[in-house]
């Protein structure tokens, strides 16, 4: 008897976002711990912290460009767990560096007389100096795991779903960075009070070794896999057919053997090849205008709230980092139906990659809150919260649109590569504005009242004008897309 098709590929999407929430939290934890526990134990400015982050950006964007290929090479189920399992183990060494700090630092026999030594002493600096390598070296594997997370997630969302699903799906295995982030302030600052900064690094990057186990068991290509029926693989493959399948069409049941294979992947395009193509370029120019804003909000907002009197460890504190990525959450993944719903009214002749672009003008704009976060934060600290939150939320709902594109125009063979491409050039544009704002913050700290710009003086002005480079990115990024790609133009391998 025919039943209605399986639904593994949702399955595995849970994967791909339970995969992606560890990321996050991984990279949340130094962010965390950084105000109220890392900073005074190693004697850390603000340009070390950015120097730090900055440098995980640029490591991160050199590794995604191999990456990409890599995971092509390797295939996603083997190349996701080669990523996972890397990154896990960086996170855990994070732990080691104090006690590592101690053995190269004369004079400091334990990591409890770290932070008792004399702020802007000659030993101060040494501990600062040493410990920034020890954790740029930590944060170096982990950005060199981390990097395959985004290149195997979208290869695998364009073998498991249609193009008409893709940026739904993506967008619910990409809000694991936002319930991630979500998460990171409700679980790392009391581990760390309870527990001790380093285990919470271990704890948290345990983690990922958990969900290797899951990954060797359910994963397999979806024509291969015994948890997708006919039904389900034709529903998958329907644009390998160029016939759309109702999502409750009843075909086959659970278990059963296809009755045939969906077309076999056109043929890979080479690496260097994809850089003549002006939809790689597309994508790059778009990673690099906006996932340094990302990354800045993830890096800077518990450092930022600090500055507002309220640390990641106080109530006040997780309170309005949770309602930031609370917003971030919901908003995204709901925004990123909006690409669906044009396709299936028949918006801009039903072309998803027209109709993608048209919902990630409208997510463009959404940054713009960034312009009045600083003004506002005079009145209340929670203008700051809800502003940042639906401007990280513009940037989830672009990216998982973004990310969609790449399935839009290349082959599936080559998907994992052109990702890895942009998520280079994100990289890159990350490291620009974390750098620059971390030696920005110090020096208009510095500076004080002799440092202005529209009204604010010393770090508020700092901020004011990340802030504002924060908020036009998205709209000059489009701009820049829109002109390289004005109309829907697919590769073929």
């Amino acid at each position: 008897m025919n039943e209605k098709m399986t639904k593994f590929r949702w399955t595995i999407c849970v994967m791909l976002f339970v995969a992606t929430t560890v990321n996050y939290l991984d990279r949340q934890v130094l962010s965390l711990t950084f105000p109220d526990f890392i900073k005074p134990e190693f004697h850390w400015s603000d340009a070390d912290y950015g120097t730090i982050t900055a440098s995980f950006s640029l490591i991160y964007a050199v590794a995604c460009l191999f990456a990409g290929k890599f995971i092509d090479w390797m295939g996603t189920k083997k190349g996701y767990l080669w990523s996972i399992f890397v990154w896990s183990l960086g996170a855990c060494l994070h732990a080691a560096c104090g006690i590592a700090t101690c053995w190269f630092v004369k004079d400091v026999s334990s990591v409890e007389a770290l932070r008792a030594v004399q702020a802007g002493s000659a030993a101060a600096a040494a501990i600062a100096g040493v410990s920034v390598w020890l954790f740029l070296g930590c944060r170096a594997v982990l950005a060199l795991g981390e990097a395959g997370n985004f290149p195997a997630a979208i290869k695998v969302t364009a073998e498991y779903f249609p193009k008409k699903d893709r940026a739904f799906a993506t967008s619910i295995f990409n809000s694991g960075a936002s319930v991630g982030a979500l998460a990171a302030p409700l679980t790392i600052p009391p581990l760390a009070k309870l527990c001790g900064w380093e285990m919470a690094f271990i704890i948290i990057g345990g983690a990922g070794f958990i969900w290797m186990f899951f990954w060797q068991w359910l994963y397999t290509k979806p024509q291969q896999s015994k948890f997708v029926n006919e039904a389900e693989l034709k529903y998958i493959s329907q644009d390998d057919d160029e016939k759309p399948v109702a999502a409750d069409e009843k075909v086959g049941v659970a278990g059963d053997p296809p009755a045939a294979l969906p077309p076999a992947d056109e043929k890979p395009i080479s690496f260097f090849k994809c850089f003549t193509y002006r939809q790689t370029w597309s994508f790059i120019v778009g990673k690099f205008f906006t996932d340094g804003v990302w990354w800045f909000y993830l890096f800077w907002a518990p450092a930022y709230f600090k500055e507002q009197g309220h640390g990641p460890v106080t109530g006040m504190g997780q309170a309005l980092i949770f309602t930031l990525y609370l917003i971030v959450t919901v908003v995204s993944i709901y925004g990123c139906k909006l690409p669906t719903v044009f396709i299936e009214k028949g918006f801009f002749g039903g072309n998803p990659y027209m109709c993608r672009m048209r919902a990630m003008l409208i997510f463009a704009f959404f940054p713009l809150a960034a312009l009045v976060t600083q003004p506002l934060a005079g009145i209340s600290v929670w203008f700051p919260a809800i502003l940042i939150g639906l401007a990280a939320a513009g940037h989830q709902a672009w990216s998982a649109n973004i990310f969609s594109t790449v399935g839009d125009m290349f082959p599936k063979s080559t998907i994992a590569s052109v990702t890895g491409m942009g998520a280079m050039a994100g990289g890159v544009g990350s490291f620009i504005i974390n750098k620059c704002a971390g030696s920005l913050f110090t020096y208009a700290e510095t500076q004080g009242q002799a440092f202005s710009f529209l009204g604010f003086a010393g770090k508020p002005a700092g901020y004011m004008i990340v802030f504002c480079c924060c908020a036009v990115a998205y709209l000059v990024a489009w701009c820049i897309m829109k002109t390289l790609v004005p109309r829907y133009s697919p590769i073929k391998g």
